[in-house]
Formats: structure tokens, sequence, C-alpha cells
């Protein structure tokens, strides 16, 4: 259901269910889990990229299976995909969500949990789930006040509305649209190649500083600050940067 490309210090993650718009039963989740924690102890995995196979990035909860559980299972199946998508944000290497349709529910989510998300044009997206008498579960309600602010986040959730990929990077969802399909891959892959070229101790502290930061005061942000800084001055890494600037060269990180 879910397959693994590796390209050099990329690893590229697709959920392959284009016969139900990639929406995610419980067998999916747990074996996306067991992706998301495999590459999060593979140091030689710099970033990933996640998206759907087909016309949707995904759909969301597999309504198909949902309808046929009963309470405790779809409790198990709400608290699957929170985890999952917390272990998503949570990764220490940057994430791109290629969104190459709609994405919606726990599609949306799933987005959301990524550092960077690049869609294509004609993709819609949306937290759809109080129009199924429910409440987005697996970190909406959370994530989306965050990136967009609160009002516009009571608004795309209260309505359960759909937005359109130009709306999307209006209201700062998307970093970047495409016009077509072929178009977004090498995009993310362009994005990441500029990751790549820099220190990739120095990254994973930034995302850790930065993640840490978000929701403490400037007093305590800026001591995690300091600890991530403290954790890039002993690297060989910072040396040779150094020894490349003086000669004029490209540095040569090995992530030591």
């Amino acid at each position: 259901m879910i397959h693994v490309e590796r390209s050099g210090q990329l690893a590229l993650i697709r959920i392959d269910r284009p016969e139900r718009m990639n929406c995610f039963d419980y067998p999916t989740l747990v074996e996306l889990q067991e992706l998301v924690d495999a590459v999060k102890a593979d140091e030689s995995v710099r970033v990933v990229v996640f998206t759907g196979t087909g016309k949707a990035f995904s759909a969301g909860a597999d309504l198909k299976e949902r309808v046929t559980l009963n309470e405790t299972e779809v409790r198990r199946n709400v608290l699957a995909i929170r985890e999952v998508f917390s272990s998503i944000a949570a990764l220490p290497q940057p994430t791109i969500a290629a969104v190459n349709g709609h994405a919606l529910g726990g599609g949306f989510e799933w987005m959301l949990a990524c550092d960077f998300r690049i869609i294509v044009d004609g993709a819609l997206v949306g937290l759809t789930e109080t129009s199924f008498g429910i409440i987005p579960g697996a970190g909406g309600t959370q994530r989306l006040p965050r990136l967009i602010g609160e009002t516009r986040a009571k608004e795309l959730i209260f309505t359960a509305k759909k937005i359109d990929a130009e709306t999307a990077e209006r209201y700062g969802l998307v970093s970047q649209v495409v016009a077509t399909r072929d178009e977004l891959l090498p995009a993310c892959f362009e994005l990441a190649a500029a990751m790549l070229r820099n220190g990739p101790i120095a990254i994973r502290q930034a995302k850790q500083a930065i993640d840490g930061g978000m929701d403490v005061s400037l007093a305590e942000g800026l001591r995690l600050e300091t600890e991530a800084y403290e954790a890039v001055i002993p690297t060989e890494d910072r040396l040779e940067a150094l020894r490349a600037f003086a000669e004029k060269r490209t540095p040569q990180f090995q992530g030591k």
C-alpha cells in the first residue's frame, strides 16, 4: 500500500491506493507508522517527500472501513492517524508534502504535518470533518490555526469548505503551486536539493529550535536556540565550512 523510493539522501514515501483516493484504513496507518519510524532512525536520509498515487493526495479516513467499525475501533483508528502524523511532524529531517491532488480531511492533516507543502493546480484542500458530524482528529484543530491564524482556521473547519490551490497559497497553506503533476516532484526535488547542499546537522538543529520554540516564550525559545547552536560548534561540518570559505570552494559536509 505504500512505496518508498530512495534517491541519494532523499526518501520519497508514496501511498499507493489510487482506487480509494489514498484513504487511510488501519493497515495503511500501521504501515506508514513503521516507515516513518524507519526513516527517523536512518541518518542517511536527509529530506523526506510524501505524496500519493493518482489523482488524489489523500481523501483522509477510509469511510468504507469506518462504517464497519465499532466505537472502540474508531478510537483506535483516530489514535493511530494522530500518532503517525505527530511522528511525521517530529521527524528530524525536513519534510515536503507533494500534494498531487485533493487533500481532504485526514489528507489535509497529513500535509499540515509536513514542513513544506507544494501543490498542483486543480487540487482542492479542506478539513471536511464537520460535514460528517465529527471534528478533525489528527492535528487539524491545532496545526491549522498555528499556520494560518485562528479566524481563517475556524472558517475552514466550521464551514467544511474546500479551497483551491491558489487560495491555499494566498492563505499561506502552501509555499508553491505548480501547473501540472509532471512539474510537482521536480519542484519538490529542487527544494530538497537546496537543503541538501547545506550542513545536515545544522538543518536538524535549526528545525529542532524552530519547532521547539513555536509555543514557548521568546526567552525559552532563545535558550533552545542556544542549545541547538552548542550542538553544531564541535562538529567537523562547521570546520569544513570555514576551510571551504577560506579556500573559495564548496564545502563537503559529512554530517559529523
